[in-house]
């Protein structure tokens, strides 16, 4: 049974993650283990770009129950960029850690009240993936940082991932 993410506005960075998380949990193998066979046919025509696919379904459900809370996660777009997801957006993401079978491309959403439009920190969403043949080896993972300037969420990126 899938659990449906339910935020707050009072929640903080911390919390959003926290809660984001027990969706993914509950989320990601159902949803990757119904769409394996597609995706495996789309891998082989687009690449990569079949974990979008896979993102476009799983991610949408925990950026608008943010949206309903009264946040917004999602900054301006310029004319060339590409988004997965709802709100990934791939000049916000780093892709440096692992193997080609086990890689992580991590990327970040600066969340922000709706109403003062202060942020309130950042959220990463960590993507484990292989780039020779269609995998998540595991569950994608939230990650919280206070951090809201693109260097100090760089950095913060690389603290975790060491």
């Amino acid at each position: 049974m899938t659990f449906n993410p339910v935020f707050h506005y009072e929640m903080t960075i911390e919390k959003i993650s926290q809660v984001g998380n027990l969706y993914i949990e509950t989320a990601w193998k159902p949803l990757y283990d119904s769409m394996h066979d597609q995706l495996m046919v789309a891998f082989h025509e687009i690449e990569d770009a079949a974990y979008g696919l896979y993102l476009d379904k799983l991610m949408p459900l925990l950026f608008d129950g943010l949206e309903d809370a009264g946040f917004e996660a999602m900054e301006s777009l310029d004319d060339h960029d590409f988004v997965i997801g709802k709100c990934l957006l791939f000049r916000n993401s780093l892709e440096k850690w692992g193997t080609e079978e086990n890689r992580s491309r991590l990327f970040w959403n600066v969340v922000r009240s709706k109403k003062s439009q202060q942020p309130i920190g950042t959220l990463l969403t960590e993507i484990p993936h292989s780039h020779l043949k269609f995998e998540i080896p595991t569950a994608p993972v939230l990650y919280s940082l206070r951090e809201i300037e693109r260097e100090q969420i760089v950095q913060g990126i690389r603290r975790i991932k060491g």
